[in-house]
């Protein structure tokens, strides 16, 4: 069913306000707006793809105007592939961004094809960079160990910071899902937290019993004295007593991480993908290791079967004829 461009023109959120005022004046600038908005109402996706959409699309916008594109209608495969050859040549991004960035220009081809503002679909015939299958950064247990017991005495939100990072090791959460981690939504005593990830899905993890006392311990002794009416439920509050947000969690794990002497690439990922990784190697299925992630294609997760190289060697010492 068709869907009004009418409908969708709602007021943006605060933290793409910026951007919705960036596409003012272009050509294009005002169906932009409307698909953003979209993906918001309608397609539920997160903050940040929509950030991260919305400034490929304004790159585009910015790319028809040097072009002299002044409708959708004008728009051609031959011109997205200008842009690309843009992206690659002139701005020097990465193959994961120009990948992104024609996912972006695609599903905004869809969706004014939906609301009838274009006839013809000529998105599938659009060919992204060959994107290199690289490895995920990755700890050992005795690294992750250290870094879980960084936090001392000394530091003045200690308690928080353990169980951040006990968290962050148990569940594999993301940053951005462990900053909106509400009291309500965790169950210490039987031991599972429910977890609102990408698109505001629902998914169900267990904790370990090393983070269940270690948040048991930050809610008796530390966040009670660090709350206050800005606190509202979230589980990780701030030095203010307002919620953390995934910058913050981002540099909590930073701090710890040059602390302990792990590499300068250590990030709140880094813990996700060790998760992961440590969850294999000790026999779990790859199923459960999806659902846990919270991964809507199981491919994404089975990158995480081939990083634990101990675990090769053992396994061609006992099956090769000749070890």
């Amino acid at each position: 069913m068709a869907i009004s461009s009418e409908k969708v023109n709602t007021k943006p959120l605060n933290q793409v306000q910026s951007l919705h005022q960036s596409l003012d004046g272009i050509p294009l600038g005002g169906l932009i707006r409307q698909f953003l908005n979209y993906l918001h109402i309608e397609a539920g996706l997160s903050e940040n793809t929509i950030l991260a959409y919305g400034r490929d699309l304004r790159d585009f916008a910015g790319f028809c105007v040097i072009e002299n594109i002044t409708a959708i209608t004008q728009v051609t495969p031959l011109l997205i592939q200008g842009f690309m050859k843009i992206q690659t040549q002139a701005q020097h991004k990465a193959e994961n961004s120009i990948s992104r960035a024609l996912v972006a220009v695609k599903m905004f081809l869809r969706y004014c094809q939906l609301i009838g503002k274009l006839t013809d679909d000529f998105t599938t015939i659009l060919d992204g960079p060959k994107l290199w299958q690289r490895l995920p950064g990755m700890c050992n247990k005795a690294q992750v160990v250290l870094l879980l017991e960084s936090p001392t005495e000394e530091d003045p939100y200690c308690l928080r910071d353990r169980a951040l990072l006990e968290l962050l090791y148990a569940t594999g959460m993301r940053a951005s899902e462990v900053a909106k981690l509400q009291i309500k939504f965790v169950d210490l005593k039987i031991g599972y937290l429910r977890c609102l990830g990408k698109g505001q899905k629902e998914r169900v993890i267990p904790i370990s019993r090393a983070a269940i006392k270690s948040v048991e311990n930050y809610l008796l002794n530390q966040r009670p004295m660090m709350a206050n009416q800005h606190s509202a439920d979230n589980l990780l509050i701030s030095r203010t007593g307002r919620p953390m947000g995934r910058i913050e969690v981002w540099r909590v794990v930073k701090k710890y991480a040059l602390r302990c002497g792990l590499p300068k690439n250590m990030t709140v990922h880094t813990l996700r993908h060790c998760f992961a990784s440590h969850l294999l190697a000790g026999g779990a299925d790859l199923r459960s290791v999806q659902e846990m992630l919270g991964h809507v294609d199981i491919a994404t997760t089975q990158i995480y079967t081939h990083v634990d190289q101990e675990r090769l060697r053992t396994i061609h010492r006992q099956f090769h004829p000749r070890p």
